[in-house]
């Protein structure tokens, strides 16, 4: 168990290095048959691969992959022990491809299994069970349609095996790799599910759920272990997101997991380094347990075997469960825990014998005695919408009021969490509170938060944040002259709003890979995206090209407002976003310096839509150091480079 700091002095700084540097281990699973680990651990300054026998330490093991230029992140096991797959891009720009690693000859160069051309990328992977040496893959070949592909793993033959009809729509597989269910979005923005007939693969509707409460697609889409249902998240009658089971013969549904008052967390499906929404058995392919949100995020168990391994998992630590990996036997099982102040702890544990044991942590060298605690906060705004959030408060230096740094998550429809952040760490411990907002348009509070949002892009949404920040103030937690926002994509352009539409509110800013022009934003997406953005950027902003909404969007975007800009602002930007593209953050800066406003620019060659690589996190916040403390007085390591 972690200690809680005492507060009255000061903790010590932490180096930037400490917080930001790859962590020393990370994302373990355990192999099919039970026998190895493999892990993420830092070789030739990235993360690789890397794996080891059960039993065995970090000494014994085997580095099997050799990627010196960008840190791998998602990798997987497949039912050959001797084979291992993972994803990997170029200088982040998200043109993912998926790649062979041999664990019988792990010094050879890794095969790329999915030679493309540039703009295609694998947007998922998994095995085929029904042809062992087998996984489906999606990716783009065709630029407009991402279509169903079966890769032999050994030998790297590949072949179509779903052709998708349509950019709007997609087939969902089976367990065997048989298209069960069709998913459509329709012109009015509803969600479409059909049942396929296996015989004449005729299309049956199944069931249509609404349109902007579901603004990044009808979460899971998942079929069941036994082609008979489909999983999904969805709101039914109530404001809570449930999981839900539509049954492929009647179309009847029935509540899976669900949680008075609570949204089922959809933060797993974004990105497969965050805690997954749904964990699954590895033995029988149904849902074990579901994560919904919180003060902290809760765990529902639904799978009466889990229950009794999850109760022994509990045990392990006062944190939230994160990852779960077992055997196909889910006897031996590898588990990590998010935590406020204790990030990571990754365990081994064998249901059979009771056995446990820690495999790790990421951050050794962080002490939890020197982090601060993150507390969930709430109050209204001034509309009496309910907001949510999370203030973490530096170390010792009570009853002083605090600058605050008001830190906006991406999105939007994203949202913070109880869980350990690196840049709220970091901040806390130079002497600043951080405050994060779950403003409306975040996921996880019900269906009428995110609602909303609707038409408030630079309206309500930014009253939210000053609303939080006026409640910090109000609440003794923070100084009204030094008050900072920060945020990273949507969180960027909520800092660009807020020192053009209240300019005079915050002493200093940072955009990070944020937009500029909401009009530009969208007529730079990925051509693959946006037949996807009907219920989100469409409907919560605008069509750029109805010249009505785009006069809107520009009224709203901060390039129009650049005039108003006298708030000192620091800008990054990776050279290779393709989400945000580069023009959103030079159109910002060359147009403060056309006026003669400092504006500090930092501009990563080797990076996309954020920074991956630790030498640019490092670089990034280094620069944030000096940026708050010379503006916002917060401590500053004076052996810190320049």
């Amino acid at each position: 168990m972690s200690a809680v700091p005492s507060r009255g002095s000061l903790p010590p700084l932490v180096d930037v290095e400490e917080f930001f540097a790859d962590p020393v281990f990370s994302g373990a699973t355990i192999s099919p048959d039970g026998t190895r680990i493999a892990y993420l651990a830092p070789k030739y300054g990235r993360t690789n691969v890397w794996v080891r026998g059960i039993d065995e330490g970090h000494e014994d093991a085997v580095c099997v992959t050799h990627d010196a230029r960008r840190g791998i992140k998602t990798y997987h096991w497949t039912d050959d022990p001797r084979w291992l797959l993972y994803l990997q891009d170029t200088d982040g720009n998200e043109d993912w491809h998926l790649y062979r690693v041999d664990l019988d000859a792990p010094e050879e160069p890794a095969v790329d299994l999915t030679p493309m051309e540039p703009g295609s990328r694998v947007f998922g992977a998994e095995p085929m069970k029904s042809v062992p040496g087998s996984v489906l893959v999606w990716m783009n070949r065709r630029p407009m349609a991402i279509d169903v592909f079966r890769i032999d793993v050994a030998t790297g033959e590949t072949v179509l095996h779903l052709e998708q009809p349509e950019p709007n729509g997609g087939f969902l597989v089976g367990r065997d790799g048989e298209a069960a269910f069709y998913s459509l979005l329709a012109d009015d923005g509803s969600h479409e599910f059909y049942a396929i007939d296996p015989a004449t693969g005729e299309r049956r509707l199944l069931r249509r759920l609404g349109g902007p409460e579901h603004p990044l697609g009808v979460p899971l889409q998942m079929v069941t272990s036994d082609g008979k249902g489909l999983l999904v998240a969805d709101y039914q009658e109530s404001d809570d997101l449930r999981l839900v089971r539509i049954d492929r013969e009647t179309g009847e549904e029935t509540v899976v997991a669900a949680v008075e008052g609570h949204s089922l967390c959809t933060m797993g499906l974004m990105a497969p380094t965050l805690p997954p929404s749904v964990f699954i058995s590895q033995r029988t392919g149904d849902v074990m347990a579901a994560r919904f949100v919180g003060d902290r995020p809760r765990i529902e168990v639904v799978d009466p075997h889990f229950a009794e391994v999850y109760a022994a998992l509990s045990r392990l630590s006062d944190g939230v469960l994160s990852s779960v990996s077992s055997d196909e036997s889910e006897r031996r099982w590898v588990v990590s825990f998010d935590h406020d102040r204790e990030p990571g702890l990754t365990f081994f544990y064998d249901h059979g014998t009771g056995e446990s044991r820690l495999l790790f942590r990421p951050y050794p060298r962080l002490d939890p005695a020197d982090l601060a605690p993150m507390t969930a906060v709430r109050f209204p705004a001034r509309d009496g919408l309910p907001l949510h959030g999370f203030l973490t408060l530096p170390v010792g230096v009570e009853p002083a009021k605090p600058p605050l740094v008001l830190l906006v998550h991406g999105g939007p429809w994203a949202h913070d969490t109880w869980s350990y952040s690196p840049t709220v760490q970091f901040l806390a411990n130079r002497g600043y509170a951080v405050l994060q907002v779950n403003f409306r348009g975040s996921s996880g509070y019900g269906k009428r938060h995110v609602t909303s949002a609707i038409g408030e892009f630079a309206g309500k949404m930014h009253d939210d944040l000053i609303d939080a920040a006026d409640w910090a103030v109000a609440q003794g937690h923070a100084d009204p002259g030094r008050i900072g926002i920060a945020g990273g994509s949507y969180g960027g352009y909520a800092a660009l709003v807020g020192v053009t539409v209240t300019p005079d509110y915050f002493a200093a800013a940072v955009d990070y890979v944020g937009i500029s022009n909401l009009a530009n934003f969208m007529r730079t997406l990925p051509p693959f995206a946006r037949p996807h953005q009907v219920n989100n950027w469409y409907r919560y902003v605008g069509d750029p090209e109805n010249p009505a909404q785009e006069a809107d969007m520009l009224a709203r975007s901060p390039i129009t407002m650049v005039e108003r800009i006298r708030t000192p602002l620091l800008v990054a930007q990776g050279a290779n976003d393709v989400r945000v593209v580069r023009e959103e953050s030079d159109n910002i800066v060359e147009s403060l310096r056309a006026r003669g406003v400092p504006v500090e620019y930092l501009v990563a060659d080797d990076e996309g839509h954020g920074f991956d690589n630790p030498e640019n996190r490092i670089r990034l916040h280094r620069a944030i150091e000096r940026h708050f403390a010379d503006h916002l007085g917060g401590r500053r390591a004076t052996s810190s480079p320049a």
